[in-house]
């Protein structure tokens, strides 16, 4: 098994994606690369020896020693509030990975692709749709992308741009866009039935959020006839950060 070690990791460009979140693009020397869906550990030291450190998806695929994330800030947190409201382009902190091999897609794949996002789980599967992009895979995917309110949604101009294979729709739990044909509220059988793909196409299924939000979406894909093996799961739930 590769082991795997600290990497220095310099900033070399950042934008924000809502009033909380900023996507960060670092150059890892010796990078060995990684696969969408993989996530990778930060760790920041202070001076005085201090360190703390905190799992992150990767938000795209590798390109070279390249590694994008996007992060959202956690109130309190050690790390979130640095990365997302300190650091500028030139700063250094520290990247080990790549992490994980299950909620993985590979472009080799030929499967179709239902890709269900909770709030800022739509980050490793953002990762899969430029993968798919880059490849020139023809694979179709379909995403459903539930979020609190519209302004709260990242990668909105991306994901707006015409992606051919690409149907994206969105689920608002909070407060949706005036004319909105779906009321605001959380995700529901007939969301997925009528936005992902019948069971019988067997499709990939990738879900990542809340942990709540996770086994809810897992259950009713089993409940409309999905393989067990075929629903992969990503979850997130408080950590301090």
């Amino acid at each position: 098994m590769r082991r795997l070690t600290w990497r220095p990791a310099r900033l070399t460009a950042l934008r924000d994606e809502t009033g909380s979140a900023r996507t960060l693009v670092f150059r890892v020397p010796d990078w060995p690369g990684h696969l969408a869906g993989q996530h990778v550990d930060v760790r920041l030291t202070a001076d005085d020896g201090y360190s703390a450190q905190r799992s992150y998806s990767v938000a795209a695929p590798a390109d070279g020693d390249t590694v994008e994330l996007t992060v959202e800030r956690v109130p309190d947190g050690e790390v979130s509030p640095y990365l997302t409201e300190v650091m500028e382009p030139g700063d250094q902190v520290e990247i080990r990975g790549p992490v994980g091999g299950w909620f993985v897609w590979r472009p080799e794949s030929t499967s179709p692709v239902l890709l269900v996002a909770g709030g800022s789980g739509i980050v490793p599967l953002m990762a899969m749709i430029r993968a798919r992009r880059r490849a020139g895979s023809r694979v179709p995917f379909r995403l459903l992308y539930s979020l609190r309110e519209p302004g709260s949604r990242y990668y909105a101009e991306e994901l707006r741009r015409p992606d051919a294979g690409l149907d994206v729709g969105y689920i608002y739990t909070r407060a949706a866009p005036d004319g909105w044909p779906r009321p605001a509220g959380r995700i529901l059988l007939d969301d997925l039935a009528e936005g992902g793909w019948p069971a019988g196409f067997e499709p990939e299924c990738y879900v990542c959020g809340p942990t709540g939000f996770v086994e809810a979406t897992a259950d009713l894909l089993l409940a409309l006839g999905h393989a067990p093996e075929r629903i992969r799961t990503e979850r997130f739930g408080p950590t301090g950060d």
